[in-house]
């Protein structure tokens, strides 16, 4: 049934996805589609090309559907306040109202790391969770989301809170383990520099860890040695789609 279906589509730095979504499961029942996403990323290009993916679930019966869309920046009433390997012209930006005005239709519009804590809080590590979720995704960056008993509490950014007189991102994501050449254990300690100051501020109840990485959570995770409870969340890179589809049903 039609009402049990949602478009999630998620904007990153280097590709643009998307996928309708079985919203009692939280699974994929079309192909996902990914097209490029378009060189220095500003405003209308990005557009223009989520514009041509949603036409492909257009011609397979997608018209209608409840569409999402998440953004790597900072999204507070529709404007976007920051950009993540985006162009800045998104900085201020009436983002979501440009997205319904060039596709023609509603959308729910929020921030790709909060939509992947959806996503693992209603179909994932998250889900039957109480008290205080902090997932993070390891990437470019690092995103963040805060799930408290089950409700998110948006634009968390703490991939750029200072630790060591730098952005922890800068230190700490996925990315420095690769521009740096770190093998595991390496990294690992930089991790546990990072989850030991996030559990100091925030005393957490579980993190989940996303982004693509977390597929080799067995060779990072149990080097870390945190108070609380550490696992990798399921839905790793479709995360993004399903957080953004489930909420533009709500």
């Amino acid at each position: 049934m039609t009402q049990d279906l949602a478009i999630g589509i998620d904007i990153g730095g280097t590709g643009i996805k998307g996928a309708v979504v079985d919203l009692a499961s939280g699974e994929l029942v079309s192909p996902r589609r990914k097209v490029a996403t378009p060189e220095g990323g500003r405003p209308a290009d990005i557009v223009e090309a989520a514009s041509a993916l949603l036409e492909e679930f257009s011609e397979s019966g997608g018209d209608g559907l409840p569409l999402g869309v998440c953004f790597p920046a900072v999204v507070k009433r529709g404007l976007t306040l920051s950009a993540a390997n985006v162009s800045h012209e998104w900085i201020g930006l009436h983002a979501e109202e440009l997205f319904e005005q060039a596709l023609g239709r509603d959308i729910h519009f929020i921030n790709d790391a909060d939509a992947a804590g959806v996503a693992e809080l209603r179909y994932g590590a998250a889900r039957g969770a109480d008290g205080l979720v902090i997932l993070t995704t390891l990437g470019t960056g690092i995103g963040s989301a805060f799930l408290f008993d089950g409700v998110l509490v948006p634009n968390t950014e703490l991939g750029h809170l200072e630790l060591d007189g730098d952005d922890a991102e800068h230190r700490a994501a996925y990315s420095a383990m690769e521009r740096e050449d770190l093998d595991w254990a390496e990294w690992a300690k930089r991790l546990q520099r990072y989850y030991a100051h996030l559990e100091m501020l925030f005393s957490p109840d579980l993190f989940v860890v996303g982004g693509g990485v977390s597929k080799h959570h067995e060779q990072f995770l149990p080097l870390l040695e945190l108070s609380t409870p550490i696992v990798p969340a399921v839905h790793r890179n479709n995360a993004g789609i399903l957080g953004a589809a489930s909420l533009a049903a709500d």
